[in-house]
């Protein structure tokens, strides 16, 4: 008999995946943070650090890495859609094609950058997270969140704004200030990342999927 796949774990693995996609589309608008400047998918794109870190917690490091797996597939398949529906004919009534070319003629290579900078963080946070937490024996959550959290948005910052914008504009300001709105974003949602666990881990909640990795 099938087991019983977690609905909380699919719920979890589509807000991943469905932030990862639009925070690939939407990052070639480059947005003021007060002072800072950023691309417009830095939100969509923390909250995969925030679903991947919960389900790390819940589900183990092999389910994580299933999840990190399916999500580049899915950018895969958007990167193909997008050079498709730019590609094919518009109906000759339409007016919005130059509009339309001009928001999503770069995501290409938005995707593309999203691609190299994904593989390397989200498989980087999956390692650090059950890195520290073997290191502090299951405890102190919020720091191994944090932790692999920091090191893996530096690693993603760098990758991403270096193909993506390279030759179009200052990559050093980018750079640091993705960074700085990722790490106080990365603090701002630890009381986030403890709520889900703990909702989670409630033993009205616990069942025994196979997906425990």
């Amino acid at each position: 008999m099938q087991e019983r796949v977690s609905p909380a774990l699919i719920c979890l693995a589509c807000i991943f995946a469905g932030s990862l996609v639009i925070a690939a589309v939407i990052s070639s608008k480059i947005i003021s943070v007060g002072p800072i400047v950023v691309p417009a998918g830095i939100l969509a794109y923390c909250l995969t650090f925030v679903a991947s870190d919960v389900i790390s917690e819940i589900w183990g490091k092999n389910t994580a890495r299933q999840v990190v797996a399916g999500g580049f597939a899915a950018l895969v398949v958007c990167l193909g859609l997008i050079h498709l529906a730019l590609a094919w004919p518009a109906a000759p009534f339409w007016e919005g094609g130059q509009a339309f070319e001009e928001v999503l003629g770069a995501a290409p290579r938005i995707i593309l950058a999203s691609l190299a900078a994904y593989i390397v963080s989200q498989y980087h946070d999956v390692w650090a997270f059950h890195f520290w937490k073997k290191t502090f024996r299951g405890r102190h959550l919020w720091l191994r969140n944090n932790l692999s959290t920091a090191v893996s948005q530096l690693l993603d910052s760098t990758i991403f704004i270096c193909i993506a914008f390279l030759g179009v504009m200052p990559l050093l300001p980018l750079i640091l200030g993705q960074m700085a709105v990722k790490l106080i974003i990365a603090f701002l949602d630890t009381p986030l990342v403890y709520l889900l666990v703990w909702l989670l881990k409630k033993p009205s909640s616990q069942e025994k999927y196979s997906t425990m990795g």
